[in-house]
């Protein structure tokens, strides 16, 4: 992940029983989740509205690279920073860890647009959003 872009958040989490699979370790399914938790809790730290009747936001793309497996117990730490920012899209940056040595557990990108909620066709991106995301 680029250490260029603006940090948006971080959050941190302790991953639940019901996170294994049964290989014992975190799902991968679990990872979308995690990142979803904390997309939504940047979302909801923005100064306005972050959906309603002239915008929303949809997830376009995301990726993801598992580089090592998550057991339980653990807690993670999921950052998220602003990578590039288009006319109607941003594109995020993510970095699971491990809060207690930093191991890294998985990280990728996951893109964002801005639609109209009646036409689904996309927008520019509110200005409150770019301002988050740049300053």
């Amino acid at each position: 992940m680029s250490g260029d872009g603006r940090l948006l958040l971080e959050h941190e989490l302790e991953i639940r029983w019901r996170d294994l699979d049964a290989y014992n370790h975190v799902n991968n399914a679990s990872y979308l989740t995690f990142l979803e938790e904390t997309r939504i809790r940047w979302f909801n730290s923005l100064p306005e509205p972050w959906r309603g009747p002239e915008w929303e936001p949809l997830v376009a793309r995301i990726e993801c690279s598992f580089r090592a497996a998550v057991t339980y117990p653990a807690r993670l730490k999921i950052a998220l920073i602003a990578a590039r920012v288009g006319n109607t899209s941003l594109a995020v940056a993510h970095q699971i860890t491990d809060v207690s040595d930093g191991r890294l557990y998985a990280d990728g990108m996951t893109v964002i647009v801005w639609v109209d909620p009646r036409t689904q066709r996309p927008r520019p991106l509110p200005d409150f959003v770019r301002q988050a995301a740049t300053r």
